[in-house]
């Protein structure tokens, strides 16, 4: 059952490919892009959380060779999920990658908020937000599989990390839809150094993780100000050659420098459990992928 994977494993014996296999898999994700006004000094700063009432998500993931695509949905049912059939939340995630290079780009869309804050949680039912944007990412280190840590078309085998400079940018609308209101437009562009490293703990269970910390520019409605940013990852992943399994943790956070007040802060939080199955693509499938692929060289 492994023999697929054999002769990648020669090549590289840090880690092994799985690029010629389709993977496929199911997932439960708690997700939401969530927003916090903050206002006041150190002293006596004040926070209104802006929260989306649809957070729980079932989806399903397509992998195959440079191509990674996520689709999932927010269905009532799920106990975290709030608010009247009228919420709603959906987020679409693709990745491509290239020799050492990796691109990502984020949809998401999101309908019905709640305020939170020490006093009060009131319902925003018609607040909308779409974000849109994603990320450019270059891995220095050739013993380090990164697609390990964010797919399952790869594999390490040998504990290896690397540093990793990533490119951020986010283009968010936000509508409260409620009179004398306006929408407000966000632009974000962020450079953060970040490090990873893959754990391998046996041949079938390895610990992921990552840090970033960058910083960047922040612009709402025209008003621009310093932006800084903190990523984290953690993933506990299980593995043989056809089924996988694994739970992961993933935040992006943005924050507004201090001196601008008041200041919104913008959240990307997600906790995400999959199982899934690599299987090998139908002849009509790798025929069309090698025909773009000698044409355009990827």
């Amino acid at each position: 059952m492994g023999c697929f994977a054999q002769n990648d494993s020669l090549q590289n014996p840090y880690f092994k490919s799985y690029n010629d296999k389709i993977t496929g898999s199911i997932y439960y994700l708690d997700t939401s892009n969530s927003f916090q006004i903050a206002s006041g000094n150190l002293d006596s700063e004040t926070f209104v959380n802006l929260i989306p009432n649809r957070r729980e998500q079932i989806g399903f993931n397509l992998n195959y060779k440079i191509i990674d695509i996520s689709v999932g949905f927010a269905p009532k049912f799920l106990s975290q999920n709030k608010g009247d059939s009228h919420s709603k939340n959906f987020n679409f995630n693709t990745r491509f990658y290239y020799k050492k290079w990796m691109q990502s780009f984020t949809f998401i869309n999101q309908k019905g908020f709640y305020i939170s804050d020490d006093n009060i949680t009131a319902q925003l039912p018609d607040m909308r937000t779409t974000k849109i944007g994603g990320s450019t990412a270059y891995v220095f280190n050739n013993k380090f599989s990164f697609k390990t840590l964010v797919s399952q078309n790869e594999w390490q085998t040998k504990s290896s990390g690397s540093f990793i400079p990533t490119f951020s940018f986010y283009y968010t609308n936000i509508d409260l839809n409620i009179t004398d209101t306006t929408p407000g437009d966000i632009y974000v562009f962020t450079l953060a150094p970040s490090y990873f490293y893959n754990f391998v703990i046996s041949d079938r269970v390895l610990i992921g993780t990552g840090i970033a910390l960058g910083v960047g520019i922040n612009d709402i409605d025209g008003d621009s100000s310093a932006l800084y940013q903190a990523d984290f990852n953690l993933k506990l992943a299980y593995n043989k050659d056809r089924f996988f399994a694994f739970a992961s943790i993933n935040t992006v956070s943005f924050a507004q420098d201090e001196k601008v007040n008041p200041r919104l802060n913008d959240n990307i939080a997600t906790l995400k459990l999959s199982a899934g199955y690599r299987f090998d693509p139908p002849k009509k499938v790798k025929e069309v992928y090698d025909k773009v692929n000698q044409k355009i060289g990827l």
